[in-house]
């Protein structure tokens, strides 16, 4: 069970760092733009080696913003559960709330990259022969696939037959 939890939580604390690091970084996806080398994250874009704030809100920016700083939140909620429950009686449920609240986290990230990723394709892609996703995009990717393994690592944590008080019985 430790284990597993252990392995949980190094993956949860893996993932939040991934996501607070590709959340906030400008490089999730590059292009040029008047001959320059061009890039953009979900706050700002930077042109050369001047940064601007996004003047247009876009509905996916904000969704993806929305989604990525839930993730954030949620993951950081999972490592609290996960690390209380080696020191709580009720180390079955919160194990269980942990895993729930990092797959929770997950799916948010999940739900973020993807919005980003569709609307880049179809409305970058067309707009800019010239542009790929970088460094910070592939960081959430990575951050996603951490957060839900640490979610199911702490699912997978949680003993089958356990009694309310916390032991074990075997039924013969």
């Amino acid at each position: 069970m430790f284990s597993l939890m252990g392995g949980g939580l190094l993956c949860a604390v893996s993932g939040l760092i991934l996501l607070i690091v590709a959340t906030a970084t400008d490089f999730w996806m590059q292009y040029r733009y008047s001959g320059n080398l061009s890039n953009q994250g979900l706050w700002r874009f930077c042109v050369g080696s001047k940064c601007h704030p996004h003047t247009i809100t876009l509905a996916f920016w904000d969704a993806t913003r929305a989604f990525m700083l839930l993730s954030i939140l949620s993951s950081l909620a999972g490592i609290t559960l996960g690390l209380t429950a080696y020191s709580s009686n009720a180390r079955s449920t919160r194990t269980r709330a942990a895993g729930i609240t990092l797959l929770i986290a997950g799916l948010f990230a999940l739900l973020g990259v993807s919005v980003y990723t569709g609307v880049t394709v179809n409305f970058y892609g067309k707009r800019y022969p010239d542009w790929r996703f970088s460094w910070s995009y592939i960081l959430g990717w990575i951050a996603v696939i951490l957060t839900i393994s640490a979610g199911v690592f702490h699912i997978c944590a949680v003993p089958r037959n356990s009694s309310p008080d916390g032991s074990n019985v075997a039924s013969g």
